[in-house]
């Protein structure tokens, strides 16, 4: 682990380029049970008024997740010691196919003690026009810090 992770806080992590496809969204609805049709069937998203298929709400951890990795790297906290404590989302507009996100992830906050570290990260996913899209709040708990 980093020696004062706390001196972290406030550091970002950019993943840009995620392209989101209808491969993607069948994909992670049919993993999570999600059977609207919004999220499997085109011409049911466009009879909505959408451009194209709609991704589950939770979808947007996915890109987040790939900046909030590169976050616990920088802190050095292996993925085996991890465990996800709580997470939240705040949406701006649905994630949609054809969606190119960039996600921005900063860590909020760290605090140590007990053997645990515990890390707050904020990613805002924007789409190309760096308009935003979804706002993911990640709480994660990390074993074995200080043993």
């Amino acid at each position: 682990m980093t020696a004062d992770p706390t001196a972290l806080v406030g550091q970002s992590v950019v993943d840009a380029g995620y392209e989101v496809s209808r491969g993607k969204i069948r994909e992670f609805a049919s993993a999570v049970g999600e059977t609207s049709p919004l999220c499997h069937d085109v011409e049911a998203a466009r009879a909505a008024g959408y451009p194209d298929l709609v991704a589950p709400p939770t979808f947007a951890f996915v890109p987040a997740s790939r900046a909030l990795a590169g976050l616990m790297a920088m802190l050095q906290a292996p993925l085996r010691n991890q465990v996800h404590g709580e997470q939240g989302f705040t949406h701006h507009r649905p994630i949609m196919a054809g969606d190119v996100l960039t996600a921005t992830a900063s860590l909020t906050r760290v605090r140590s003690g007990g053997g645990r570290m515990v890390v707050g990260i904020d990613c805002e996913l924007a789409d190309e026009d760096g308009r935003p899209v979804t706002t993911a709040r990640s709480t994660i708990i990390v074993s074995g810090v200080g043993q």
